[in-house]
C-alpha cells in the first residue's frame, strides 16, 4: 500500500523527497488554445469551453445578487455558526499582519519609510470537484478584504450553498459560474463579463495549475506554484499513533495525487501508526481517495531526531506536524515548511478551517522559497523617501562617487545640480 524505509542514507534524502512533477509542457498546447479562444471571442468562448469540458450549458456567466442570496440562505444555521467562528479567527490573525508605518532617519536629513497599498483587483478560483472548498474562500477573501482590495472576483463551478454564504460574508464583489482553465483565462485576460485581475489565487487540478502558470508567463501575478496537497509528520516514543493516523488520513482523503509522509525515530511508533492507518482507513467515506493517496506515501524510520529534521527540511512540507513533546523547541530547527502544527492537540485540519492561519500554502517543495498566503499577498509595499537640502549635502558626495564609478554621469549630475 505504501513505502516503508528504514534508516535511509542521507545521500538518498533528495530522491526520497521527490514528488510527481506537473508536466506543464504537455498541457501547454491545450492551455494556449483555451487562452487564445478566450482572447478572441470572450464570453462566447467561455460558454463553449464550459460546455466542452464541464458539460454545462451556461446562459449567464455571472451570479446575480439575488441568486447568491437565495443560495446562501440554504446553509443550515449550525454550518453558518461554524463558518462565523472560522471567519472571526482568520480575520483576527490576518488583521494583525498590517504594516505599522515606521519612518527611519538613515542619515541626518534623510527619511525613509514604506506604505502598504492594496492590489486593486484580485481573482479567486475555487474548484468544484468532490469537496466544496468554501473554507478557501475565507482564506483568500478575508485577507483581500482586510488589505482593501476594491474588487474581489470569484470563479467557481461549484454550487454548494456554503460557497455563496462564505462569498457573501467575506465581501466578494463578483461571482462567476466558471471552472477549469477557462476560468483562469477569463480572469487573466478579461472578457465582456469577467474583469481582468492583477493577481490570481486559489487551488485546482493540473489544468488549473497549468493555466495559472501560463497566465503568470503573460505577466499576471499568481499566489504561488502549486501541486497536490501534502503533509509530513514527525513522531517519536511520546507520540499517539491514533492521532498520527487520523492526521495522515485527513490529508490523504484530499485526492488520488495527495502525499503523506511519516518520519519517526521509534520503530514501535512507526508500526503502531501504520496499523492505526489501516484500521481508520476502513471507516472513511472517501476511502478510495485515501487508499490511492497512500500509494504515493512513505513511512520512514531514522536513527536520530537530528536526521529526521534534516530529512524534513529537505522535504519542505506544505503541512508539517511535530506530533511529540517539546514540539516548539524542535520547530526552532525547521527551516522549510508551509505551516507547522505543534504537539498532540494541533491537528492539521484545525489550520485548514478555523485556527486562524491560512491554509493556502506552498506544495511540491516550494516551501523552501515561498511563504503561504498572508496579508502581504494582497498588497504592494511602496517605499518613500524625503531628503532635505542638508540631507542631500550629507549623502550627495557618496552618490556622486558611486554613480561616476558606474559610468552613469547623469545620475551624478542629478545630485551635483542640486548642490551647486
Amino acid at each position: 500500500m505504501f513505502s516503508i524505509l528504514k534508516y535511509p542514507s542521507k545521500s538518498n534524502y533528495k530522491l526520497i523527497c521527490e514528488r510527481p512533477s506537473l508536466d506543464s509542457d504537455s498541457l501547454d498546447t491545450l492551455i494556449k488554445d483555451v487562452f487564445d479562444q478566450v482572447k478572441l471571442t470572450g464570453d462566447e468562448a467561455l460558454k463553449s469551453l464550459t460546455l466542452q469540458f464541464d458539460k454545462k450549458q451556461l446562459e449567464q456567466l455571472q451570479y446575480t445578487q439575488r441568486e447568491i442570496n437565495e443560495l446562501a440562505n440554504l446553509v443550515p444555521n449550525e454550518l453558518k455558526e461554524a463558518i462565523q467562528v472560522a471567519y472571526h479567527n482568520i480575520y483576527k490573525f490576518h488583521d494583525s499582519q498590517k504594516l505599522v508605518e515606521k519612518r527611519i532617519e538613515t542619515s541626518p536629513g534623510v527619511i525613509c519609510w514604506q506604505k502598504s497599498t492594496a492590489i486593486e483587483r484580485v481573482g479567486i478560483y475555487i474548484p468544484g470537484g468532490t469537496a466544496p472548498l468554501f473554507s478557501t474562500i475565507l482564506m483568500l477573501a478575508i485577507p483581500a478584504k482586510i488589505a482593501g482590495c476594491k474588487e474581489i472576483v470569484l470563479c467557481t463551478p461549484g454550487d454548494h450553498p456554503a460557497l455563496f454564504y462564505a462569498a457573501q460574508l467575506c465581501g466578494v464583489t463578483q461571482m462567476f459560474k466558471l471552472g477549469g482553465a477557462q476560468a483562469i483565462a477569463a480572469m487573466a485576460l478579461g472578457t465582456q463579463s469577467v474583469p481582468a485581475v492583477y493577481k490570481i489565487f486559489g487551488p485546482g487540478n493540473q489544468y488549473v495549475t497549468a493555466a495559472k502558470l501560463y497566465a503568470n508567463r503573460l505577466g499576471i501575478a499568481i499566489d504561488m506554484p502549486a501541486g497536490p496537497s501534502e503533509v509530513a509528520i514527525f513522531a517519536n516514543e511520546t507520540s499517539n499513533p491514533a492521532y498520527i493516523a487520523s492526521d495522515l488520513l485527513s490529508q490523504a482523503e484530499h485526492g488520488h495525487d495527495s502525499q503523506v509522509v511519516l518520519v519517526s525515530t521509534s520503530e514501535n511508533m512507526l508500526n503502531q501508526s501504520i496499523q492505526a492507518v489501516i484500521s481508520q482507513l476502513n471507516t472513511l467515506p472517501r476511502k478510495d481517495f485515501a487508499e490511492s493517496s497512500l500509494k504515493n506515501s512513505q513511512f520512514i524510520l531514522t536513527e536520530s531526531t537530528a536526521e529526521a529534521i534534516e530529512l524534513l527540511n529537505e522535504y519542505g512540507a506544505e503541512h508539517l506536524i511535530l506530533a511529540c513533546d517539546d514540539a516548539e523547541e524542535m520547530a526552532n530547527s525547521i527551516t522549510n515548511a508551509g505551516s507547522i502544527f505543534l504537539g498532540h492537540y494541533t491537528p492539521e485540519s484545525a489550520g485548514d478551517y478555523a485556527s486562524g492561519t491560512n491554509h493556502t500554502l506552498p506544495t511540491n517543495g516550494f516551501a523552501k522559497a515561498y511563504s503561504g498566503v498572508n496579508l502581504d499577498s494582497f498588497v504592494k509595499k511602496i517605499t518613500l523617501q524625503a531628503i532635505s537640502k542638508a540631507g542631500l549635502e550629507y549623502i550627495g558626495p557618496s552618490v556622486i562617487t558611486m554613480a561616476e564609478a558606474e559610468s552613469l554621469q547623469a545620475h551624478a549630475n542629478a545630485v551635483k545640480i542640486r548642490l551647486t
